[in-house]
């Protein structure tokens, strides 16, 4: 295992191993305060109820209809604790839209997708061979598998899928396939999944694409991370054309000095450049980075795990018209449970949002920007009962 996978780990398994037992143990100490930077405005919309009919552990984040209802997914609770599919509207009343069976997927951890219509697309655990499903969510509530994983069209995907105009998904699969990498792959409306391409690691490709979400030009071609593989093995920027063709566009040194191990969903600016987040870097707690259209790499921002900062970016970032980026860390801020932070165009740093327990702890999610400049996510533990939380940060 590399260097790079061993940090992304370890991280993340010992965070989640003990994530519900160090929850009760702060909330039962009283760190109930929320904490807030500058003027803004956090609320809490809604509060997870876990294993009742409700859901539970929200992983993923959340995305928004244009009247402003919010679809999700969380990661456990409903009959079968096998989590659920959720919309909360802007009353912030909830609707479990459906509950998931374990054989028509379970647990999933990534955004939804909705289309035109308001279908939502996403993956989940299960499928007939336990290497993950690509599942539909029809207006009526009917849910369709629309693929199962077989191992060789690779397998646990985790990252959200991606649509283009004629309505054909994209996506990744964090292993499995030809070399054990992982793929991308394409699945057209007729159900069809075709490969793109298989990650082979080494010096000239990535390997394992973990938590990655792609991004598409105009000209279809697709932008995306693979967590390890390159010339360091610390992971890869790579383009792939609408052919299959894949480049890779930067390999990740490491390290103090760059970041490794990116995760999340790349963003791109009107010039070409990317912007993403990644792990190490000066300190160890991420980084944030902007690769620019010709192949050179900045580290725009080093997270440092002081009160004042967040520690471990692990969904990548968003960006707003002025070139303000937005995001989240898993852990930071005075209470350790997560920040939301800005980064603005000009370099400075701001978290918006420290988590403190009641108002949600460790946040995994995405953020999603609305037109009035609001954001909103979840968080995956805490809340008034202790099972997460969906949020809004107002300016």
């Amino acid at each position: 295992m590399s260097s790079t996978s061993q940090w992304r780990n370890s991280k993340l398994r010992s965070r989640v191993a003990s994530a519900a037992l160090s929850f009760l143990v702060a909330f039962a100490a009283g760190l109930t305060s929320t904490q807030t930077a500058q003027a803004q405005t956090f609320t809490v919309l809604y509060n997870f109820r876990g294993p009742q009919s409700d859901g539970g552990n929200p992983w993923a984040g959340v995305i928004q209809d244009e009247a402003g209802n919010l679809y999700g997914t969380t990661t456990t609770g409903g009959p079968g604790g096998y989590g659920v599919i959720f919309e909360l509207d802007t009353a912030g009343a909830e609707t479990v839209l459906h509950y998931f069976t374990g054989s028509d997927g379970a647990s999933p951890v990534s955004n939804l997708l909705r289309d035109s219509s308001g279908t939502l697309y996403g993956t989940a655990l299960g499928g007939a061979s336990g290497y993950r499903v690509v599942f539909q969510l029809g207006t009526t509530g009917t849910m369709t598998v629309l693929h199962s994983f077989t191992g060789d069209d690779g397998c646990y995907p985790q990252g959200a899928v991606i649509m283009n105009a004629k309505g054909i998904l994209y996506g990744t699969a964090s292993g499995c396939g030809a070399y054990g990498g992982g793929t991308v792959w394409k699945l057209n409306q007729s159900g069809k999944l075709t490969v793109m391409h298989n990650f082979a690691g080494g010096g000239q490709d990535g390997w394992s694409p973990n938590y990655a979400t792609l991004l598409m030009d105009k000209h279809g071609n697709i932008y995306g991370f693979a967590s390890e593989g390159g010339a360091s093995d610390a992971g890869v920027v790579y383009k792939l054309t609408s052919s299959g063709q894949l480049t890779v566009l930067y390999s990740f040194a490491g390290g103090s000095t760059d970041g490794c191990g990116p995760l999340g969903a790349p963003v791109m600016d009107g010039k070409g450049n990317l912007y993403g987040t990644a792990g190490c870097g000066a300190y160890d707690f991420g980084v944030v980075w902007k690769l620019s259209d010709t192949g050179a790499e900045t580290v725009l921002h080093n997270f440092t795990g002081e009160p004042w900062d967040g520690e471990y970016p692990y969904v990548g970032v968003i960006r707003d018209k002025a070139g303000n980026l937005y995001g989240t860390t898993e852990l930071g801020g005075p209470s350790d449970y997560g920040t939301v932070w800005e980064l603005s165009k000009s370099g400075t740093q701001s978290v918006l949002q420290s988590f403190a327990g009641f108002s949600g702890a460790w946040v995994y999610s995405s953020v999603l920007r609305d037109a009035s400049g609001g954001l909103y996510g979840t968080a995956s533990y805490g809340g008034t009962i202790g099972y997460g939380t969906v949020w809004r940060v107002t300016p």
